[in-house]
């Protein structure tokens, strides 16, 4: 499994946010590149990149700083954030990401979700499951439905999904630990690759993710713990790998 630093965008800086609350925002980074280039640096493969700016706009705000993170270090990048039209997910594909995340856009526009899928193939295009209690959140995580996390992720592989994160916005920056049974449910649902995300606060946590020996499971996604320093990146892969 591979550990994928999260870098979320927001005002220009990089910051995490507290259960995807946009007013609780801890600014790590005034550059966004600063961060990118740490954790490069600390021997990062990917990085998982989300425009919150473009999230809350509907539309790519920060694609120049994306696209400087993209091109400084070499690192594959995977972005999120705003990309709900053809046109959005061409420009984000433009500025040197390897894959787009969809969110919205994969839950209320199904012909754009084929239509991504059949332009730039399912290798590039991942689709985020974001569950605020207990039902998908969309819309920068300020609206919720009624699919839980394991009916979306059965649907979605319907229309063709192969890649998936699945990020328990409860537990996102809380630092309190994962679910690792709901983990391997949404697994269990998905065809393809998923990554994890949401809650993240120790080596133990990913220890437990890599016990699930699930197959579908391909990594993780970790914000604030690296940020704050409570394991290294180099230990983190580990902790993944045991």
């Amino acid at each position: 499994m591979i550990l994928y630093p999260a870098i979320d965008i927001l005002g220009g800086r990089a910051v995490r946010l507290v259960q995807g609350d946009f007013d609780q925002a801890t600014e790590y980074a005034a550059d966004p590149l600063d961060a990118a280039r740490d954790w490069a640096n600390a021997g990062a493969a990917r990085l998982h990149v989300v425009d919150l700016d473009g999230a809350r706009a509907g539309a790519p705000v920060n694609l120049d700083t994306v696209a400087r993170i993209a091109a400084a270090t070499g690192l594959e990048v995977q972005l999120g954030g705003g990309l709900r039209t053809a046109a959005a997910i061409a420009s984000a594909m433009a500025a040197g990401v390897a894959r787009v995340v969809l969110g919205t856009a994969a839950f209320t526009d199904p012909a754009l979700l084929v239509a991504a899928l059949a332009e730039h193939g399912h290798d590039r295009i991942v689709v985020s499951i974001d569950v605020r209690g207990g039902t998908v959140a969309t819309a920068g995580w300020t609206q919720t439905g009624s699919l839980d996390a394991v009916a979306a992720a059965t649907a979605l592989v319907e229309r063709g999904v192969r890649r998936f994160v699945y990020t328990d916005v409860d537990r996102d920056g809380m630092l309190g630990g994962i679910d690792g049974a709901q983990v391997a449910r949404v697994a269990d649902a998905v065809a393809g690759e998923l990554l994890y995300s949401g809650g993240i606060g120790s080596l133990a946590d990913l220890e437990a993710l890599a016990a699930l020996r699930h197959p579908r499971l391909a990594g993780a996604i970790v914000g604030k713990a690296l940020y704050e320093r409570r394991f290294t990146l180099a230990a983190g892969q580990d902790a993944l790998c045991s």
